[in-house]
């Protein structure tokens, strides 16, 4: 049973990092969904632990982050504010319904709905003058939207910014780098307040997580400066690229699920 190691694999962690923090950047996600699989598999940590480790890691990273996008004017804080409060609320939610429902089902739908939001991504190209109007309308929806985006989370352990950056660009007309660099600013909060709860719950490995997190603000502006640099065509072609990797590696996990609840497995 992996757990937390005696020997922590420094090299990993650091290349985990740097990878992450380009990613996070690049695409305005927390990182989450690649640092989890390879905290397991390379450094061979327990899914839940991984998880807590992943979400500590994440708070230097958004950041770092949100700095570099602020520095452009790239940040709405008022909708990063209606974001995190509807994910912060959702989340607990979305825990208690783990036990509820079939974890394989979910992971399924939410692989078609990727797979709907991979195709939309070639057809609604943003525009990098747009901001998101927030109204009496609007709001309610982007606090809904958050809501939801914290369900997924505990229900799937998923960042929410593979969600929130496609559905800001495609629902509410927003430029692709505001909706970076607010999801960032969203990642703050909802960093915190999970990391408080697994600190408690003791799952997280703080040294791994400083290490990676610290390693991965090397890299976050540089990612950034590329998805500004890049023409929004090429930045949906490049976030599409990263959203059949996630389809492909939660495909990886239903397989795997499948195979040791068969019988004699």
């Amino acid at each position: 049973m992996m757990s937390t190691p005696t020997r922590r694999p420094w090299l990993w962690l650091i290349a985990i990092g740097l990878v992450a923090g380009f990613m996070s950047g690049m695409f305005g996600v927390g990182g989450g969904i690649l640092i989890v699989p390879a905290l397991i598999y390379l450094a061979r940590l327990e899914p839940r632990l991984a998880a807590g480790t992943s979400l500590l890691a994440i708070f230097p990273v958004a950041i770092v982050g949100v700095t570099t996008y602020g520095i452009g004017g790239h940040v709405d804080v008022l909708l990063a504010l209606l974001l995190a409060v509807g994910s912060i609320l959702g989340a607990p939610l979305g825990s208690w319904l783990l036990s509820k429902v079939s974890r394989t089902a979910l992971q399924l739908a939410f692989i078609a709905f990727m797979l709907v939001v991979i195709v939309s991504l070639f057809i609604v190209i943003p525009s990098r003058d747009a901001e998101v109007d927030i109204t009496w309308v609007t709001g309610p929806l982007i606090f809904l939207l958050g809501f939801i985006v914290g369900i997924m989370s505990g229900l799937l352990g998923i960042g929410g910014g593979v969600v929130i950056v496609p559905m800001l660009v495609l629902l509410f007309g927003s430029s692709d780098l505001i909706a970076k660099g607010s999801s960032l600013l969203m990642m703050i909060g909802t960093s915190i307040s999970g990391t408080i709860s697994n600190i408690l719950r003791k799952n997280v490995d703080v040294p791994s997580a400083i290490v990676v997190g610290v390693c991965a603000c090397f890299t976050t502006t540089l990612g950034a400066i590329v998805a500004a640099a890049v023409s929004p065509l090429a930045a949906n072609i490049a976030f599409a690229v990263f959203l059949v990797l996630i389809v492909i590696r939660m495909l990886v996990d239903v397989i795997n699920q499948n195979r040791r609840t068969k019988p004699g497995a």
